[in-house]
């Protein structure tokens, strides 16, 4: 099972991929970032991306109503932001502890595939291994 660097190489691999990250959610700090950030700061980057992710996984209107009694599960799995030069894709994490991480790709729109980068890093996310 591939750790934080080499999911962020696979996320790279990605047709469009301008750059990425692992975030830590709660607190804003870049686990690992690979390629550009789109303001030239990946640490700003991942402090900016960390709000919109907890705006949105904090919100009651997006919990899971379906997740049977005892279990738990990330009410949020994507937030997918379109800007005119490219996209951002904040995919949520599961993890053993708290889930509080994601993983934000920088899509070229050009040259990406939304529905493809989509999936793959679900793909992605599914396998990563955070020591």
């Amino acid at each position: 099972m591939p750790g934080i660097d080499e999911c962020l190489i696979e996320v790279m691999r990605l047709p469009g991929a301008r750059g990425a990250a692992v975030v830590d959610w709660t607190s804003g700090l870049a686990l690992g970032t690979i390629g550009e950030s789109p303001n030239g700061d990946h640490e700003a980057t991942a402090a900016e991306t960390a709000e919109v992710a907890r705006m949105a996984a904090e919100q009651p209107v997006f919990a899971r109503t379906d997740v049977p009694a005892g279990q738990t599960a990330p009410a949020v799995e994507d937030v997918i932001v379109t800007t005119a030069p490219g996209y951002h894709i904040l995919r949520f994490v599961e993890t053993a502890f708290d889930s509080s991480v994601f993983l934000h790709l920088w899509l070229d729109r050009a040259e990406g595939n939304l529905a493809l980068a989509r999936m793959r890093l679900s793909e992605i996310a599914e396998r990563l291994v955070l020591a």
